[in-house]
């Protein structure tokens, strides 16, 4: 069984963690994907629900790395974060985009659609294809259902390009969207920005 990156995997700069979650799987119960596209998003900027400091909402952001921050997104879709750097810095990833990898069958009877590249091509979507809800909020992503999972021995470390983020009015200027070159799964508008290199390389595979 393939274990989870370890803990300290998010105990880094969320623009660092941001950037290496891209080809990592993020896996439900068995039915997972590869993460094309990621956003960061600090409590030192105003797009950060953590900008307005601790609040009950926003406990999980301020709380230890590694854990899930799962939030209602207009009233509607659940959005799934990964917590990252010191606990009592508010900061996550939001994971925008998957490759649907296992379960796609599932995947498909959730979304009502057949077509793969439709089935997570969003944040929104994502989730409703992996059956995230509120209740995995704080989830522990080591040891809960809800783990992420390090990139596949057999698939190459992606070409990432950085863009401004999505759906946003404040610090809307800050390149912090991470896409997988290329992907047709990544969310529109596909960014046109600069072709970036992972941080640290080889860092997706370190484990718990």
């Amino acid at each position: 069984m393939t274990q989870p990156l370890a803990r300290d995997f998010y105990d880094h700069p969320v623009v660092d963690v941001a950037r290496d979650l891209v080809g990592c799987v993020l896996d439900h119960a068995g039915v997972s994907g590869v993460i094309v596209e990621t956003e960061a998003y600090h409590d030192s900027e105003p797009a950060c629900h953590a900008y307005v400091g601790l609040t009950e909402r926003t406990r999980p952001l301020f709380g230890p790395p590694g854990r899930a921050y799962v939030y209602r997104s207009y009233g509607i879709h659940a959005l799934v974060n990964a917590v990252c750097e010191h606990e009592g810095v508010g900061a996550a990833v939001l994971i925008r985009a998957l490759e649907p990898l296992a379960g796609v069958e599932q995947m498909r009877a959730r979304r009502g659609l057949t077509r793969a590249e439709d089935l997570c091509s969003g944040p929104g979507k994502l989730t409703q294809a992996l059956d995230v809800e509120l209740q995995l909020n704080e989830a522990d992503l080591l040891t809960s259902p809800l783990r992420i999972l390090p990139r596949p021995a057999d698939r190459p470390v992606p070409e990432l390009v950085a863009g401004t983020r999505i759906g946003i009015r404040k610090a809307a200027d800050l390149p912090w969207r991470f896409c997988a070159r290329g992907n047709r799964n990544v969310s529109k508008p596909w960014p046109e920005g600069l072709a970036v290199a992972p941080l640290r390389g080889n860092a997706a595979t370190r484990v718990s």
